[in-house]
C-alpha cells in the first residue's frame, strides 16, 4: 500500500505548494486592493462582491467537491485576505456558542473579531455606536416565525441590513455529566423550547422548562450545575464541556433560522438581491391591497409579509415586507416610489445579497 500511496502523496504535496503560492499571490493583490480602498475611504467588507465570488465558484465548480464545500473554502480565503486590510469586528447575541455566533462565521469567515452581547438591543447599540463594524441578529425561524424584538429594533434604528444568513438549526439536549441523573430543569431560549416542545413532551414531560436569554447561556448554566440540562448547539456544548444526552431533538428536522447583518453599509446590486421594507397604512378597507398593488404593476415579487402591532403613532400595524431585487433595480425603484406615496409610513431597511 505504501508503494501505491507514495506517488499520490507526492502529487498532493506538489499541488499544495501550487495552492500556497496562489494564495500568497491572491493575498498580495488583496493588500493592493486595501491600499486603494484606504485612499478612497471605501469599506473593507463588500458583501455584494463576496456573494458574487461565491456564486461564481459554485457555477464553475467541476467537482468532485460539492458547491457548499467549495464556497466554505473560498469564504475563508476571502476572510483571511480581508483581515490583511482590517480585521472586522462583528457584534452578536451572546454568550459564545450561540447560533448567532455560528451565523457570524458563516457570513464573514473566521478571520473576524466576534463581540458577544447580552441582548439583541445591545447588538444594535454596539453597531450604532461604532464599537462593532457590523452586528448579526436573528430575524425569523422557519418553525416559530419572526423574532419580534429584532423587528422592533429595525423599526427604530438608523442601521441598514447589508446581508442575510440562513443556517440549519440542530438542537441537542446536554448536561454536565452526559446523562439526565439528578436533572430537574431544562433551560433554553424560549424559541428553542418551543421548537423542541413535542420531543420534550414525549421524553421529559415532568421536567421544569425555563426560558433564558440564549441557548449558550443555558449551556453555561448546565456547565456550572449538574441539575440543569441545556438545549443548545453542540458548539455551545463544546464551549462549556457538556455531554450530549440526545442530538437533533428539534421537532422540525428542516428547522432553519434567518439572521440579518446590520451596519452602516449600503450595498450595491450583486445580481441576486432582496429588499426589506416597513410599511403602515391608515385603518380603512382595502388599504393594504391598494398599498401593495404597485409591486404587481411593476412585476416585483414579494417573498415575505409579516404584520406587527404598532406601539406608537396612529396606525394599528406595521407590515414588514421583503421583495426580490435591489432598490437600484428599475422595477423595484419604480414600485417603491409609488409605495412611498401611498403609505402612511415607509422605511427601507436595506437591499442586500440573498443568502447562499
Amino acid at each position: 500500500m505504501t508503494d501505491k500511496l507514495k506517488p499520490l502523496r507526492e502529487q498532493i504535496d506538489a499541488i499544495d505548494a501550487e495552492i500556497l503560492d496562489l494564495l500568497s499571490r491572491r493575498a498580495r493583490l488583496a493588500q493592493e486592493v486595501g491600499h486603494v480602498k484606504a485612499e478612497t475611504k471605501a469599506p473593507v467588507f463588500r458583501p455584494e462582491r463576496e456573494a458574487q465570488v461565491l456564486r461564481g465558484v459554485a457555477e464553475r465548480n467541476p467537482g468532485p467537491m460539492g458547491d457548499g464545500e467549495v464556497q466554505t473554502i473560498f469564504r475563508e480565503i476571502m476572510s483571511a485576505c480581508r483581515a490583511l486590510e482590517k480585521r472586522v469586528t462583528v457584534a452578536f447575541l451572546g454568550p459564545v456558542g450561540t447560533f448567532t455566533e455560528q451565523a457570524v462565521y458563516t457570513q464573514f469567515g473566521s478571520a473576524v473579531e466576534g463581540m458577544p452581547c447580552v441582548s439583541i438591543d445591545e447588538v444594535f447599540r454596539a453597531t450604532e455606536a461604532g464599537t462593532a463594524d457590523f452586528g448579526v441578529v436573528p430575524i425569523e425561524n422557519s418553525s416559530e416565525g419572526a423574532v419580534n424584538r429584532t423587528l422592533d429594533m429595525l423599526l427604530q434604528t438608523n442601521l441598514i441590513i447589508s446581508g442575510e444568513v440562513a443556517i440549519q438549526v440542530h438542537h441537542s439536549l446536554m448536561t454536565k455529566t452526559g446523562n439526565m441523573d439528578g436533572v430537574s430543569v431544562v433551560c433554553a431560549h424560549s424559541q428553542a423550547l418551543a421548537q423542541c416542545q413535542a420531543w420534550l413532551n414525549q421524553h421529559y414531560p415532568n421536567l421544569e422548562r425555563r426560558a433564558v436569554a440564549s441557548n449558550a447561556e443555558a449551556a453555561r448554566m448546565a456547565g456550572a450545575d449538574a441539575g440543569v440540562a441545556a438545549i443548545a448547539s453542540e458548539m455551545a456544548g463544546e464551549q462549556y464541556k457538556l455531554g450530549v444526552v440526545q442530538a437533533h431533538i428539534q421537532d422540525d428536522p428542516h428547522n432553519r433560522t434567518r439572521f440579518a447583518v446590520i451596519g452602516h453599509l449600503q450595498t450595491t446590486p450583486s445580481g441576486s438581491d432582496q429588499t426589506s421594507l416597513v410599511l403602515a397604512v391608515p385603518n380603512k378597507a382595502g388599504a393594504v391591497y391598494q398599498l401593495l398593488a404597485p409591486l404587481a404593476r411593476h412585476g416585483v415579487s414579494m417573498t415575505r409579509f409579516e404584520s406587527r402591532p404598532a406601539r406608537m403613532g396612529s396606525w394599528e400595524y406595521y407590515f414588514y415586507v421583503d421583495v426580490e431585487g435591489h432598490v437600484h433595480d428599475a422595477p423595484v425603484a419604480l414600485a417603491l416610489a409609488e409605495l412611498k406615496d401611498n403609505a402612511a409610513f415607509f422605511k427601507v431597511l436595506g437591499s442586500y445579497p440573498v443568502s447562499l
